[in-house]
C-alpha cells in the first residue's frame, strides 16, 4: 500500500505531496480542525485523522505551539547573541543558557562563534543585564557579539 487513503509509514524525511501540505497548513494553523484540514487539501477526514497521527508517531509533527507577538508581550527589544565558548563545553553552556527565561531559540552554529540565541528584552537596559550579567558570566562562555534586530520578516515562514 501506498501512503494514501491506506497508511504505510513513510521512510524518516520521505514525506509524500499530502503529508507535506498537512504539514505546512498546521504549521501556519496549529488549531485548525481536522475537517477544516480535510476540506482544504481534498482529502477524507479520516485520511487527515490517520495522516496527523502517523506524522506524530514518526516525530514529524513534534507539538504545537502559539505564535505571539513579542512586543505585546511586553518585550521591547530582540537581538542575536553570538556565543564563543571554551572548547569541548558547548554542552553545558547550551543547557544554561536555555534555562533563561529570555532566551527564546539557540543553535550551535559554525564559524567564529559557537552558539547563537535569538534573546527578547523588556528595554535596553534589560538587555544590557541579559547579555552583561546572564550570558557573559556563563562558565566557560568566553565572548559574545550582540546584534540588534531592528525587525523581523515574519515569526513563521509559514505564514508569508
Amino acid at each position: 500500500m501506498t501512503s494514501s487513503e491506506g497508511e504505510t509509514p513513510s521512510p524518516p524525511g520521505q514525506l509524500d505531496d499530502t503529508d507535506q501540505a498537512i504539514v505546512t497548513q498546521l504549521r501556519a494553523d496549529g488549531r485548525m480542525s481536522m475537517r477544516a484540514l480535510a476540506e482544504r487539501l481534498h482529502i477524507s477526514r479520516a485520511s487527515a485523522y490517520s495522516r496527523v497521527e502517523r506524522l506524530h508517531r514518526d516525530g514529524v509533527i513534534t507539538g504545537y505551539s502559539a505564535v505571539i507577538d513579542p512586543e505585546r508581550c511586553g518585550y521591547g527589544i530582540s537581538a542575536y547573541v553570538y556565543l564563543k565558548v571554551s572548547q569541548h563545553s558547548w554542552k553545558s553552556v547550551k543547557q544554561r543558557v536555555l534555562e533563561i527565561p529570555e532566551v527564546w531559540h539557540g543553535a550551535l552554529v559554525s564559524g567564529e562563534y559557537d552558539l547563537v540565541l535569538l534573546v527578547r528584552a523588556r528595554d535596553a537596559q534589560s538587555l544590557r543585564n541579559l547579555v552583561l550579567t546572564k550570558l557573559q558570566t556563563v562558565p566557560d562562555v568566553v565572548s559574545s557579539h550582540t546584534v540588534l534586530i531592528l525587525d523581523e520578516l515574519a515569526p513563521d515562514r509559514a505564514q508569508q
